[in-house]
């Protein structure tokens, strides 16, 4: 009788330093979660510190954080293992009981330095085809190269500026919802929204050579321009992907973009010019000035009011349209009227 009161005196205690250790395990992980939210508004900038809370350390052997293949134990935000956005993560707490805990977090980084306001004044105004739901838009010379999407209706086209009747069109099976395009020599290049594959043109004929498929990384295809070395794509997230221009569907590179208090997802039209990466953001009337080397977005441009101008009708014709004409920016959209030339000041 005595050993087995004794036994569950035994037991007992077990149980209760059980449910103990299990109350401090849940403690301290709520205590870390409630940090990483209080962090994921205000963000890091590279070379940060994770401060986390004393509890978490004073509770923990050692604490890691590891993205997928990569793991480190420094709590520094370091562009080795961050980028800029969001970064999933899972922390992993050893504790001194000698428990491993794990726990999913969001850790978002930032550019350190605000973006410039850019300046501009619209110069000019040349007709567009209000009937073209534009998706890319180039300029060489006076000849402006279009591409069209949606199902039924996309097409590659190239026109004179100033006026709306095509050169030549090229129109796609109406399966085909075209996206982006881009020059690299006599070619031109076309994504497509989701149909997984891309395009390559003879840019003087506009006669299909051959077709790709989009890389895997890519889930879709939304905007695409040149740098001169790679073709540069983005799939409606903060990433741009540097594609090989001799391979479409090899990526050689991927490049998260950064602001300094915004995650800019949904990257759409894209334009290579004098060593920056112009880019629009779907349904916002805002272009940023991307730094092709770090992915800071530097500069922003304002065309609230020409969008409003256009999307007073229909949202979906959002301002998505980005050329130069010599230091200029030509700026247009989805059904617009119009096309804007405008002096950066």
């Amino acid at each position: 009788m005595k050993a087995k009161v004794k036994k569950n005196l035994i037991s007992g205690f077990a149980l209760i330093l059980l449910l103990t250790s299990c109350k401090n395990d849940n403690e301290i992980l709520n205590t870390l979660a409630d940090y990483n939210h209080s962090m994921e508004d205000k963000g890091y900038h590279f070379g940060d510190r994770l401060k986390l809370p004393d509890e978490v350390k004073d509770y923990s052997e050692t604490v890691s954080i590891s993205f997928g293949d990569k793991e480190t134990s420094d709590m520094i935000i370091d562009p080795k293992f961050f980028e800029y956005g969001e970064n999933k993560v899972t922390f992993t707490l050893k504790t001194k009981g000698g428990e491993t805990l794990n726990q999913d977090a969001t850790i978002n980084v930032f550019s350190k330095s605000p973006e410039q306001n850019i300046i501009y004044k619209v110069v000019a105004e040349y007709p567009h085809d209000p009937n073209d739901f534009l998706e890319g838009f180039l300029l060489e010379g006076n000849t402006v190269y279009e591409s069209d999407g949606l199902k039924n209706s996309s097409q590659l086209i190239k026109y004179t500026l100033g006026t709306t009747k095509p050169i030549i069109a090229e129109k796609q099976p109406g399966h085909i919802f075209s996206e982006g395009c881009a020059i690299a020599g006599d070619r031109i290049y076309q994504l497509t929204y989701q149909n997984k594959i891309g395009f390559i043109y003879d840019k003087n004929t506009l006669k299909k050579l051959s077709e790709f498929p989009l890389p895997n990384e890519i889930g879709e295809g939304w905007g695409l321009t040149f740098d001169g070395k790679n073709l540069i794509a983005t799939d409606g997230s903060n990433t741009l992907y540097f594609l090989d221009v001799n391979n479409p569907s090899k990526v050689v590179r991927k490049l998260a973009v950064g602001g300094y208090k915004d995650i800019y997802t949904q990257l759409n039209e894209l334009e290579y010019h004098d060593g920056f990466i112009y880019a629009n953001i779907w349904h916002q009337p805002f272009i940023l000035k991307i730094n092709p080397r770090t992915g800071e977005t530097v500069g922003k441009f304002n065309f609230t009011k020409i969008t409003e101008e256009n999307t007073k009708d229909d949202k979906e014709h959002v301002l998505n349209g980005i050329a130069f004409k010599g230091e200029n920016m030509l700026v247009t959209g989805k059904n617009w009227p119009k096309i804007y030339e405008v002096a950066i000041q």
